[in-house]
């Protein structure tokens, strides 16, 4: 038996490829299907079953693709209901594969049909459970994302998930690993471990969702205080893994198309598209094709694109470092962004070869801002970084204008204004200070540093009772 965790960190995401004498389960994969393909070929291996925990929403799920290639069955828990064909299975009900069995254990509560998957090794002793979103290391999956699509109530929701944990999770031996469909940094949960996996007993110690002595009542009060609002593009991710939607493949032949500048900028004036510039911020600031926005490889790329661009409709031109233009694509549509056209060949140089206009973004470092801040205090300061980060130490006077809500949030804000944008490192600042360009914001100072160097320089700062957003 083989069970391998396959991690994405832009997505904070573990999909598993589990193998028994030559049987292989798929549980929650991402959308190109090449990768678990190959697995199984290189092992002399045949994908048999993709499980899928629940109704993602914060990518979408490779099942149709994979399914197509492989033939192998899509199982789905109780339930679910999709627009292409699938097997629902029942709760208890089990699967073989090679010399091991798979047993659904339906867990509702951060949606209706999440599924937990029981892994009962050669001898049919417990040995892993694959949560999805009902349990994660160190939190729970959030109950808020279903309510429109159910009719239910957060707290109704909060509760099937105490539910679940108790009647069907806790009871399990301690000795049994707990693989998430996430870990820190995933917009699913609200206090995730950057730990990967961990075994059922720590988490009963560890987590405080799994406390014995927590009633009812208290479960749901926790799980519900503090969520901030989900990103936009989860309702419109969540309805593609129900209904369906192109082909990696014909995503990647319409996106992976290399422009000359001019067919760019024709592409560009025909169709409206967004131009995406996702070079490193460093390289960005210092010259990028007018209007563009920046969201950079290097980050938390897919979920800011998901977060900050409305509609996954939008269609899109790349301007990437070189050899960076399939994974962009790919990267787009992990969460539904499927109309990208194509990118700029040469990339930024060859737009500079051909002597078109260029924008820049003036960034300070440390020193430069400290001389500006000590000869006037009362400097307007935008910090872009979350509400809990900026709860819990945020320089003297800065105002909280997280980059999450952006689009929100911008009438809060005056053009004549002179604003100086800092985040935690320099990446989510450029982003702001590039969408805000768009909108006519042009008076921006970025601060492009580590905002731990502000506080190590001395620069006064604020901590206060730190927020569980």
């Amino acid at each position: 038996m083989r069970i391998e965790q396959i991690y994405t960190g832009c997505l904070a995401q573990g999909a598993y490829f589990i193998e028994s004498n030559g049987e292989v389960a798929i549980i929650d994969p991402l959308r190109n299907p090449e990768p678990y393909i190959k697995k199984a070929e290189s092992s002399n291996a045949q994908i048999k079953y993709i499980f899928e925990t629940h109704f993602h929403a914060d990518f979408v799920s490779g099942h149709l693709d994979l399914s197509k290639k492989t033939g192998a069955a899509i199982v789905f828990g109780p339930g679910a209901k999709t627009e292409f064909e699938k097997y629902e299975a029942k709760d208890g009900e089990t699967f073989s594969l090679g010399n091991i069995t798979i047993k659904v254990l339906h867990t509702p509560g951060h949606t209706p049909e999440s599924t937990t998957y029981l892994l009962l090794d050669e001898n049919g002793k417990e040995k892993a459970i694959f949560t999805g979103d009902t349990l994660f290391i160190g939190d729970v999956g959030r109950p808020d994302l279903a309510q429109k699509a159910t009719g239910l109530t957060q707290e109704d929701l909060a509760g099937w998930l105490f539910d679940s944990l108790r009647s069907k999770i806790m009871t399990l031996p301690d000795d049994v690993i707990v693989y998430p469909a996430h870990g820190a940094g995933s917009a699913c949960g609200k206090n995730m471990s950057k730990e990967t996996f961990d075994t059922l007993g720590n988490q009963k110690k560890m987590n405080y969702a799994l406390r014995a002595d927590m009633t009812r009542d208290e479960f749901i009060k926790e799980l519900t205080d503090g969520l901030l609002p989900p990103p936009r593009y989860f309702a419109q991710n969540a309805m593609m893994n129900k209904k369906g939607y192109d082909s990696f493949y014909e995503v990647m032949d319409r996106g992976a198309v290399a422009l000359d500048v001019d067919a760019f900028i024709a592409k560009a004036d025909s169709t409206g598209a967004l131009i995406l510039d996702v070079r490193h911020q460093v390289d960005f600031v210092k010259g990028f094709i007018p209007n563009s926005i920046f969201i950079g490889l290097n980050g938390g790329f897919a979920p800011w694109v998901g977060a900050l661009i409305p509609d996954l409709s939008t269609p899109i031109l790349l301007v990437c470092p070189e050899g960076k233009e399939e994974e962009a694509v790919t990267r787009l549509a992990r969460v539904g962004f499927d109309h990208t056209l194509g990118y700029l060949k040469g990339g930024i140089e060859s737009w500079v070869a051909a002597g078109k206009d260029m924008d820049t973004v003036h960034s300070i470092d440390v020193p430069t801002f400290q001389g500006i801040f000590n000869e006037n205090p009362d400097v307007p300061v935008l910090d872009v970084r979350k509400p809990g980060e900026h709860d819990s130490q945020h320089i003297v006077n800065a105002q909280n204008f997280p980059l999450d809500f952006i689009n929100d949030n911008m009438s809060e804000i005056n053009k004549e204004t002179a604003y100086y944008i800092h985040c935690a490192g320099g990446y989510r600042s450029t982003i702001a200070a590039s969408i805000l360009k768009t909108r006519g914001y042009h008076n921006l100072i970025n601060v492009q540093v580590r905002f731990k160097d502000m506080v190590t320089a001395g620069f006064p700062t604020v901590e206060m009772a730190c927020s569980k957003s």
